[in-house]
Parts: structure tokens; sequence; C-alpha cells
């Protein structure tokens, strides 16, 4: 069972407690973008084995959205943190490279 704690109120829960939103940090493509980008916005993600970013929201609590950094392989949490960035903290990357250092990155 994954094991989540939202930034905004503090608590920590079971993913059922939580509304998974997918991959995070994407850039949107919307009306008047070429085909080939929206397409791409639409269909394409990420599925890596290892470290990911993910939108959540704590559905039955606060109601906000933030973005868990977790490794799919191990279900082990690295840091939860609010979503309105366009990137992960400074603290997160340090966080996640100190448990994988051999991890390449998250772009």
């Amino acid at each position: 069972m994954l094991l989540l704690t939202c930034p905004h109120c503090g608590v920590a829960a079971e993913e059922t407690e939580f509304a998974n939103g997918g991959e995070a940090h994407l850039k949107r493509f919307g009306p008047g973008s070429e085909d080939a980008a929206f397409e791409g916005y639409m269909f394409n993600r990420k599925n890596p084995r290892g470290v990911h970013f993910e939108r959540w929201r704590h559905a039955y609590g606060c109601g906000k959205w933030f973005i868990a950094a977790r490794c799919t392989v191990t279900l082990e949490v690295f840091a939860t943190y609010p979503a309105q960035v366009s990137e992960p903290p400074k603290d997160v990357i340090d966080t996640i490279k100190a448990r994988r250092p051999q991890w390449g990155g998250w772009a």
C-alpha cells in the first residue's frame, strides 16, 4: 500500500484517501497548438521503472492537489509538495539523489 502525506494539511494516509491525477509537470497544449503537440500531450505519458512524479488530490481531506515523487518499483515516497510549481523543488531532487545516486534526473 502506498502511504502519502498531504503537504497542505499534513495528513498521512493510505492511497485510498487520495485520487491519482497522472503524470506531473507536463507541458500543456490546447486549442491553437500543433496537432502533433496536442496529440503528445493527450496520449503520450512516461511509464518509468523507478523515480516518477505524479499528481494527487487529497480527495477525502482538504481537497487540494499536490505532487508525489515516488519509486514505481518499491513504492517508496521520497517527498510530496504543492502542485503549483513548474518543476520539482531542489530539496526534493537532493532527497532523491541521496537515496538513488544512479538516478539520472527528472527531466
